[in-house]
Parts: C-alpha cells; sequence; structure tokens
C-alpha cells in the first residue's frame, strides 16, 4: 500500500494517490491530469478512482480530464449531483482496491455532499482518513458556503458538522492518520495549522472544535468571525459541477503570442485586463497603464480570486520570460479560463513600440519612517483583519486587501497615500489595483510591516493572534 499527499503550497491544497497491487486512486486531483498519470504509470498500476470529498469552491478539479483519460470512474457521496457520469456513493459503501479498502463516510456540514474516505488496510484496519474540507488540522471547514441549499442557515449547517464529526470520525481510533483538503492559507477555513497531517488523537487534545463541550458551543465557535468567502468560490463550485474543458485546450488559446497592437486592441475591443505577474519590485519600474499586479512567486491563485471576482473575465499576460505556462496553469487551477494571450517580449516590447508605460513609488521602511517624522502621512494597512487587530501602525488606517473596492472612497485624490501589508506582496497588488481606479498618488512601502516594526515607529500593544481567533 502506498500513500502520497501532493500538496500545493499557492493554493494550500492537497490531493492524494493511493495505490495497492497495481491498481490506483486519486482523491481531489487539480487540474492538470498529467502529473496522476505518470504517477501511475511509473509503477505499472491502473488508476480505477477518482474520488471527490465534495464540489470544491476554491480550485478547479481536474476529475473529468482524468477520469476520460483513464477510464477510471468518479466517485462522490450521496447528495451530489454532477452533471457528468459518476458513481454516487452510498454512505457506509465500501469500494475494493487492489489489497485495500476505502469506505465511503458521509460528513455533510461543509457542504451537504461532502465526504470523508476511510482507508482500511489490508487487515481491514482502519489507517487514515482523507477528509476534505470536513475537518482540518487545527480547524474544520466552514459552514457558510452551501446556505443557498434550501432553508439552510450557517447554523444549520454547523450542526450537521458536528454530527459528522461526532458519530463518523470521532468515533475512529485515536492512531488514524487525518489528511486533510487544505492546511494554513486557505479560505476554507480560519484556524488550520501549518502541518498537513496528524493523528486523529492529537487532534481531539488540540483542535479547537472537537474540544467543544456541547453541539451549541461548536456551532457558536465554527461560525464566530468567519470573513466572507471569495467571490469566485460559487463560481468554482458551478465549474466543478460540469463536464469542464481540459487544460490542454486552454493553453491552445491561453499561450497566443501578442504584440503590444493586438494587446491594444484586446483591451479596448473586449474589455481585457491586463495581469501582470512579475515580482512587486519589478513591477513598479514599468507596466502597462491599469494593469494589475499580483506576483507569480506568492499567493498568486487565491488573491487573483480574491481581486478578479468574475472568473469569466478576459485576461492578458505579462509575465517574466519563461513563465507563461506556469501563470496559464495556475490561472487554471482556480478556474480563470479566459487567457486571451501574452505580451510576447513583455514590457520592454512594450515600450520599444513606443507605448506609454506607467510606474510607481516604492520606498523603504526607513525612508517611510523618515518622512512621518516630517509629516502626518495618510497611511493605509492592506492585512488581513486579524493582522490588523494583533498589531499596527498608530494613526493608520485598515483597508484590508480582499475589501480593497468598499474602502476607495477613503483615499485621498489630493495628497499622497501610502500602503503596506505584512511584507510588500498585497501592498503591491494594492497600489496597482488603486492605479487602475484612477487613485495615482499611491506610494509602496517596501518589506511592509515587518520593516515598518524595525524603523521604532509606534504600533499598538501586540495581541497575540491565536488569542483573537477565540
Amino acid at each position: 500500500m502506498k500513500i502520497e499527499q501532493i500538496y500545493t503550497g499557492c493554493l494550500a491544497q492537497g490531493a492524494y494517490y493511493i495505490e495497492s497491487n497495481g491498481e490506483a486512486a486519486v482523491i481531489d486531483p487539480l487540474r492538470e491530469s498529467q502529473p496522476y498519470i505518470d504517477r501511475a504509470e511509473k509503477s505499472g498500476a491502473k488508476i480505477k478512482y477518482v474520488l471527490e470529498t465534495h464540489f470544491h469552491a476554491d480550485f478547479v478539479s481536474g476529475h473529468v480530464d482524468l477520469a476520460k483519460r483513464t477510464g477510471a470512474t468518479i466517485i462522490y457521496g450521496p447528495n451530489a449531483n454532477p452533471d457528468f457520469t459518476a458513481h454516487i456513493a452510498n454512505d457506509g459503501e465500501e469500494l475494493k482496491l487492489g489489497k485495500v479498502t476505502i469506505k465511503v463516510l458521509h460528513t455533510p456540514g461543509h457542504t451537504m455532499e461532502s465526504t470523508t474516505y476511510l482507508l482500511l488496510d489490508e487487515n481491514g484496519k482502519p489507517h487514515c482518513i482523507f477528509s476534505g474540507d470536513t475537518l482540518f488540522i487545527g480547524d474544520v471547514g466552514r459552514p457558510d458556503l452551501a446556505q443557498k441549499i434550501g432553508s439552510l442557515t450557517m447554523e444549520d449547517l454547523a450542526g450537521h458538522l458536528y454530527d459528522s464529526l461526532h458519530t463518523k470520525i470521532m468515533t475512529l481510533p485515536d492512531d488514524v492518520i487525518v489528511y486533510p483538503a487544505h492546511g494554513a492559507g486557505s479560505a476554507c477555513g480560519k484556524n488550520m495549522s501549518k502541518e498537513t497531517w496528524d493523528t486523529l488523537g492529537n487532534q481531539k487534545k488540540v483542535n479547537y472544535a472537537l474540544k467543544a463541550a456541547t453541539k451549541e458551543q461548536f456551532v457558536k465557535e465554527v461560525t464566530d468571525g468567519i470573513l466572507p468567502p471569495p467571490a469566485y468560490f460559487p463560481q468554482n463550485v458551478a465549474m466543478n459541477k460540469g463536464a469542464i474543458p481540459s487544460l490542454a485546450t486552454l493553453k491552445e488559446k491561453g499561450l497566443r503570442a501578442l504584440t503590444p497592437d493586438l494587446v491594444e486592441l484586446i483591451v479596448e475591443s473586449e474589455g481585457a485586463l491586463v495581469l501582470d505577474t512579475r515580482a512587486p519590485q519589478t513591477f513598479k519600474d514599468g507596466f502597462v497603464p491599469r494593469s494589475i499586479n499580483i506576483g507569480l512567486k506568492g499567493d498568486f491563485a487565491p488573491w487573483v480570486g480574491a481581486m478578479i471576482p468574475d472568473v469569466k473575465h478576459p485576461l492578458v499576460l505579462v509575465t517574466d520570460e519563461g513563465s507563461e505556462d506556469e501563470t496559464v496553469t495556475r490561472l487554471a487551477r482556480v478556474g480563470y479560463d479566459n487567457v486571451l494571450g501574452y505580451l510576447k517580449g513583455g514590457i520592454t516590447a512594450w515600450k520599444g513600440a513606443g507605448r506609454d508605460a506607467d510606474s510607481l513609488e516604492s520606498v523603504s521602511a526607513d525612508e517611510f519612517a523618515k518622512r512621518m517624522q516630517t509629516d502626518k502621512l495618510n497611511v493605509f494597512d492592506v492585512r488581513k483583519p486579524s493582522e490588523w487587530e494583533a498589531e499596527h501602525l498608530e494613526h493608520a488606517k485598515h483597508a484590508s486587501l480582499q475589501f480593497l473596492n468598499d474602502h476607495l472612497a477613503e483615499f485621498s485624490k489630493d495628497g499622497t497615500n501610502y500602503v503596506h501589508c505584512a511584507g510588500g506582496y498585497r501592498s503591491m497588488i494594492a497600489a496597482s489595483v488603486l492605479k487602475a481606479r484612477g487613485i495615482h498618488n499611491v506610494v509602496d512601502v517596501a518589506g511592509g510591516f515587518a520593516a515598518i516594526q524595525k524603523t521604532g515607529l509606534p504600533t499598538t500593544e501586540f495581541v497575540c493572534p491565536s488569542t483573537l481567533e477565540k
């Protein structure tokens, strides 16, 4: 028996490959099918099942294409209603895979079709669970993403989640390994650990949700402090229910090399957004006017999802040379399938064609501190609410990046606006968005709050974030 966790850090997502006696199963695969096919071929195994724990909201799964290419059967648990051929398993149903068994445990709560897969070893002993978004390391799945099912409320779903955990999962042996679908950084929970697996027994000791004394306490704690989900979540759910196009098909369109003339034509005629994926401190020195910077070397896909609400919006890319393929792939993982090509030669080609380029001022934390000492600056902190509440600059204003559009009226039209985040990645996203919205007097603080703290500028009293979560 082989079990491999295939973890994708930029999405904080775990897919799984299981193999026994020449047969394999893949759980919650990403959009690209080839890596799973290559893995099976390496062992001479045949992929028998593609198992989905639920209809994912934060990424588009590769289940349909993987099943088509391998002849595998797509498996969902009860209540699933996909628009493609799949086996909808019953609660408690057992699926044979070589010499091991996968038992279907219906665990509604995160969504009503959410299912946990229990792996029984060759002797029938419970070995591990693939818990999807039902149970994370340090947390449980948010219960607010499926409220449009009948009259169900967030509290109703949390109640279902409590029942699922206590009747289906917490009754398993303590040495059972928990393999979740996500870790820290995912928007599918609020208190997830950086660890990507643990034993069930340890989670019973340390996971705040599993320690709740009553169902009422569980519902209150799980539903408290949940931020609104990114706008692209319901769109990804809809895509995962349908027969989505393959990644290969998307690349035929997305990897089209465009001249500056074609980029300008597509932007004007189709309303395309220019997405610049270069590093923030490279982007600032010159970029296509009104383009948005979301650096590829960071939490790229989640921030694309947060800042570009419509996954169907046409996009044109500006990337570092050689990063075009990776960019299209990572966009496709979260459902952004309408990439119309990339600017060949990048910003150098743009300038070489006589086009005007825009730029942004970025200052060091030390320079920022000097300016603060001589003038009262208009400063915006674009970090998450929990980061802001833990500690922030005195006199700064809070405008969390995910909800930046709600704060546009607060930015000065005449004076200079300084923006910072934790380390400089998110602040450049914010600065580029503000520029695109017509607020041009923006200065980025390089290095973010981590660098600002070293300057000695006064901040509020530090509060431990773990205390805030509770």
